[in-house]
């Protein structure tokens, strides 16, 4: 009876674990909001940017500067156009929890006091800074998985002026 028991245990395991791949979600990570499939593929990377110098210049035209530099390599690398708007930090953090933007660059720090309303990307650029170090990020709108895990790909390794993958 006991080896009876033990085939029927083993059966219904197996029949769990093979049944676990049918729920298991093919899209991982996931964008709630499709903010990855929005902007791939010619559509439009709607930026907020904060001046910072160095980092975000604003002045005629668009905005210039270290990362307004990556925002294009990104576009481009997505296939999608740059949109930006320019405002204060805490402007651009309501522009992102309302959906009205998709990222937000201003020479944003892993310390900014913004974490709870939005999401933070790994710290792509260390500085240092009167003898400390700033961890520089960028910001998305929290839950958006998929289009934070691309851009972060991307700023992991992003092509060189001389060429290098896109």
């Amino acid at each position: 009876m006991t080896e009876i028991r033990r085939v029927l245990l083993l059966v219904a395991a197996a029949l769990l674990v093979a049944g676990c791949g049918s729920v298991v979600p093919t899209d991982f990570p996931a964008d709630p909001d499709g903010t990855l499939d929005r902007v791939r593929d010619g559509g439009v990377l709607r930026v907020g940017a904060s001046p910072r110098p160095g980092w975000v210049e604003v002045g005629d035209g668009p905005p210039a500067g270290r990362e307004a530099e990556l925002v294009a390599g990104f576009a481009d690398h997505l296939a999608a156009e740059v949109e930006w708007t320019v405002a204060g930090e805490e402007e651009l953090v309501r522009l992102l929890e309302d959906g009205k933007i998709d990222l937000a660059v201003g020479g944003f720090t892993d310390t900014n006091a913004w974490v709870d309303k939005v999401g933070l990307t790994r710290a792509y650029a260390e500085v240092e800074v009167a003898g400390t170090t700033e961890a520089h990020v960028m910001m998305v709108p929290m839950g958006e998985n998929a289009f934070q895990v691309e851009l972060e790909r991307w700023l992991d390794d992003p092509p060189t002026a001389g060429g290098g993958t896109s």
